[in-house]
C-alpha cells in the first residue's frame, strides 16, 4: 500500500498508539440497555441488553453518506461523566442504570406539558435513522448512525407560548447508580440548552437508538439530544425534564468553565479552546487529523441560524 506524504504533519495528527492497537479490546458488551421507543418496542423487556433492534424505521434524507463508526467504538469511548471521566468508565458502570419505568417531564411555557412515560412520549412519531457527524470538544469525532425524531415533533405537540425562547434539558440525577455523580467534577444534574429557533431546526432529534437498535445506556438510554452541528456536550443524555423557558439556561460544563464553553457551542475551527485548537480533528477508526468543517459540515442548513452573531463572542 503506498502511502502519501503530508508535509504538514506533526506528531499531534497521528493516533495515540494505545489507541490505534487496542481500540478493539475494549468491552464488547456494556449492561442493561433499554427498551427503545415507539409502540413497536413496548414488548421488548426493560432489562434488554444491547443490540436489540428497533423495528419500523425510516431512512431520513438527513443524513451524512460518510463511512458509519464501528459500533464498538461508538458504544466504549464515551464521553457521559454521571458514570466516570474516563472514555471507558460508562461502558464498565451503565450497565447499573434502570431505565424502566422512566418518564420525561415537559414544563415551563407550554400550554400541554406534563409527565410522559418515555415510551408514551415517543409513541406518536416516525422513527427515522440520520446518520449525523458527532464532533467533541476534546478532537475527537465520530459518524453515528441515530434512532430518532425530531425535537420539534415533540414541542410542536406541547404548544410553546409566546414567553418561550430556550429549551432547557436536565439529565437524571440517581447517584445510587451513576457513580460520577458521587464527585464534585460537575454540579449535578446535568444541565444544558438551546435557542428555541435551534431546538425547532429540521436536524435537533431525540434519540432512542443507534444502528438499528436499542440506545446503549452508555449512550444516554433511554432517550438523549443530539444536535450535529454543536460539540457533543450539547447533546445531553438520559433526559428526565425538558423544560421552555424565556431567560438562556446555563449548561453544566458553561457553569464550570464559562471561558472554555459558551451556550452556542457550534462547532468552529476559527475559534480555538483555550488549551488546544480546533481546527482539526481525529475521527474514531482513522490515522491522521482531518480539517474541521464549520458546523460539523452542516453549515448549508443552520449558519442562517447566526446571520449577525459574533461567532467569536458568542462561541
Amino acid at each position: 500500500m503506498l502511502l502519501k506524504a503530508a508535509p504538514d504533519l506533526r506528531w499531534s495528527d497521528v493516533t495515540d498508539e494505545r489507541l490505534y492497537l487496542h481500540r478493539r479490546d475494549f468491552m464488547r458488551t456494556a449492561g442493561a440497555a433499554v427498551a427503545g421507543a415507539a409502540a413497536a418496542l413496548a414488548s421488548v423487556p426493560a432489562a434488554a441488553q444491547t443490540g436489540t433492534p428497533i423495528p419500523n424505521v425510516a431512512k431520513s434524507r438527513f443524513s451524512t453518506d460518510e463511512p458509519l463508526t464501528e459500533w464498538d467504538d461508538i458504544t466504549t469511548y464515551n464521553n457521559f461523566w454521571e458514570f466516570g471521566i474516563d472514555k471507558g468508565d460508562p461502558a464498565k458502570h451503565a450497565g447499573r442504570l434502570t431505565t424502566r419505568p422512566w418518564t420525561v417531564t415537559v414544563d415551563g411555557h407550554v400550554a400541554k406539558g406534563g409527565e410522559f412515560a418515555v415510551d408514551d412520549l415517543v409513541k406518536p412519531h416516525q422513527l427515522e435513522e440520520r446518520i449525523y457527524r458527532l464532533r467533541c470538544v476534546e478532537g475527537w469525532s465520530m459518524v453515528i448512525p441515530w434512532v430518532g425524531f425530531p425535537l420539534a415533533s415533540l414541542l410542536t405537540r406541547v404548544e410553546p407560548t409566546s414567553k418561550a425562547a430556550f429549551v432547557r434539558f436536565t439529565t437524571l440525577n440517581r447517584p445510587t447508580e451513576m457513580p460520577g455523580q458521587r464527585r464534585g467534577a460537575l454540579s449535578w444534574p446535568y444541565v444544558e440548552g438551546l435557542r428555541l429557533d435551534e431546538a425547532m431546526h429540521p436536524l435537533s432529534i431525540l434519540a432512542v437508538g443507534l444502528y438499528g437498535r436499542v440506545l446503549p445506556n452508555q449512550n444516554g438510554a433511554p432517550i438523549r439530544l443530539v444536535v450535529p452541528w454543536k460539540y457533543g456536550f450539547k447533546s445531553i443524555k438520559s433526559i428526565v425534564r425538558i423544560s421552555l423557558v424565556d431567560k438562556q439556561p446555563r449548561g453544566a460544563w458553561e457553569e464550570a468553565q464559562p471561558s472554555e464553553y459558551g451556550f452556542y457551542s457550534n462547532v468552529n475551527p476559527e475559534v480555538d479552546h483555550p488549551r488546544w485548537s480546533q481546527a482539526r480533528e481525529r475521527r474514531i477508526g482513522e490515522f491522521f487529523k482531518r480539517r474541521t468543517l464549520m458546523f460539523n459540515g452542516y453549515a448549508d442548513q443552520v449558519a442562517g441560524l447566526y446571520t449577525g452573531l459574533d461567532l467569536r463572542k458568542n462561541y
